[in-house]
């Protein structure tokens, strides 16, 4: 079935899971031997995915998670009674400067509800207007700019009235070496934000790749970082330690790198965001960074860790829909992310619209060297740098995937060009995609991931 006008705007209802003949419900997942149909997040609607009766389908999902009744009051209430800190306006009477950080468009962070009552609390509390910076915390990324901007910031009044900046890395002037870490890495941050007295980073708490979890001290580095920091920190010492990966926290050399880097910046405070799979606010706290982003982490494990009954042949999977499907190199979260429930030598298909295509020139470039020159060879030159190229971190991760199993691609954002770039089978058709994976993986059963990486499968075995 083409697509048609079957991708609308995603409307407000959780996942569509039609036609149960039995069901039963393992530890948050629904699990069904007559499943027929489901809906992926694909872009800015949904995709359905149809099976054979025959096929038996566990859904990845998360439980239903408690919404708050009032979002804007639940922000001022969190602003007021943080963790592991003062109020906010009592570190803002003491403050003669503010830095606020907020995630780039890759982050479907609800800046429109927590920005306001940010700022009015800092103006309540004295602070100028013009002492006060907005920062974007863009990594290693493209800055947000003109429209893209406006949809980020989600407050049309405070782009016109505040300073809103972008973080570029790559400008060293803009930076300052605040020291090493015990493994060496130089430490150079945004001075917008390591000179402000004030230092506030806001974000949205979801499983990361390679991070455990997003947000928190996340948001300064690599968010905030030199492109020396970063490149450090990303290079293959770090990329292919088993513990750093979804949704672990414990000995995470990434993490534990990321921490460290917090504790050289003195007082830093952090708005935590948990989202729903219709990116609605069930969670938002405020406090010292690391202390604050704890308590979100616990929030969200139990929703986002979901127990499944047993790896599958196929799983079929997507990476969340807009923002985070917006190129190939976002969409190797989802590939990665999805391992947990596919057997070894299975096949996985995961859709992504990538309207913007394949992803930066750095990325490309990657991802070339392991098409043309294979996995073992790419990995080899990665290995031999200790300052990782730009962007070729997504590509030795993208590898575990490849050497674990057969990864199909649904897309409509690639030409023929990029396809070849991606090291996967690709597919511009919906239909033919689920009919190759099918008959590829001979699967009699199948794991269904609707909203890809923010829901991680943790397999017994």
């Amino acid at each position: 079935m083409p697509l048609g006008n079957s991708l609308g705007e995603r409307p407000v209802s959780r996942f569509d899971f039609s036609t149960f003949a039995s069901r039963f419900i393992v530890n948050g997942c629904f699990m069904t031997t007559l499943f027929e149909s489901a809906h992926l997040l694909y872009g800015k609607g949904k995709l359905p995915v149809s099976f054979p009766p025959d096929l038996m389908v566990e859904v990845v999902a998360k439980p239903a998670m408690p919404l708050l009744s009032d979002p804007a009051a639940a922000v001022v209430a969190a602003l007021e009674n943080p963790a592991g800190a003062l109020p906010l306006n009592e570190l803002a009477r003491a403050a003669r400067s503010a830095c606020i950080v907020i995630c780039d468009i890759t982050r479907p962070v609800p800046n429109g509800l927590l920005l306001r009552p940010l700022l009015d609390c800092l103006l309540a509390a004295g602070l100028p207007r013009e002492h006060i910076t907005i920062l974007i915390a863009t990594g290693l990324h493209r800055p947000n700019l003109g429209e893209e901007l406006e949809e980020l910031v989600g407050d049309r009044s405070i782009t016109q009235t505040f300073k809103v900046v972008n973080h570029y890395a790559q400008n060293a002037e803009d930076h300052v070496t605040i020291g090493k870490t015990s493994r060496g890495t130089a430490v150079r941050l945004d001075r917008r934000f390591v000179e402000a007295d004030l230092k506030i980073v806001t974000g949205l708490v979801e499983p990361h790749f390679m991070a455990g979890y997003s947000g928190g001290r996340k948001v300064i580095a690599p968010g905030i970082a030199h492109e020396e920091t970063i490149r450090t920190f990303h290079n293959t010492t770090f990329m292919e330690d088993p513990r750093a990966c979804s949704t672990n926290l414990a000995d995470n050399p990434l993490h534990d790198e990321q921490v460290e880097i917090v504790g050289m910046l003195g007082p830093v405070f952090a708005v935590n965001t948990i989202l729903d799979d219709e990116r609605r606010l069930t969670f938002v706290n405020f406090g010292e960074v690391l202390a604050s982003h704890a308590e979100a982490v616990s929030r969200v494990r139990v929703h986002a860790e979901i127990p499944i009954t047993q790896r599958h042949p196929l799983v079929i999977t997507c990476c969340a829909g807009h923002p985070l499907d917006l190129t190939y190199y976002q969409t190797t979260k989802g590939i990665v992310c999805a391992l947990g429930a596919l057997s070894p030598g299975g096949t996985m298909l995961i859709a992504s619209r990538c309207a913007e295509g394949f992803g930066s020139e750095e990325f490309r470039a990657a991802q070339k060297e392991l098409v043309q020159s294979g996995i073992d060879a790419f990995l080899t030159g990665a290995r031999q740098r200790p300052l990782a190229n730009i962007d070729e971190w997504q590509t030795v991760k993208v590898t575990e995937a490849l050497r674990h199993g057969k990864i199909h691609l649904f897309t409509e954002g690639l030409d023929e060009s990029d396809q070849a770039l991606t090291g996967v089978t690709c597919h511009t058709n919906w239909d033919e995609a689920l009919a190759a994976v099918l008959r590829e993986s001979g699967a009699s059963s199948a794991a269904v991931i609707p909203e890809g990486p923010y829901v991680i499968p943790m397999a017994n075995s």
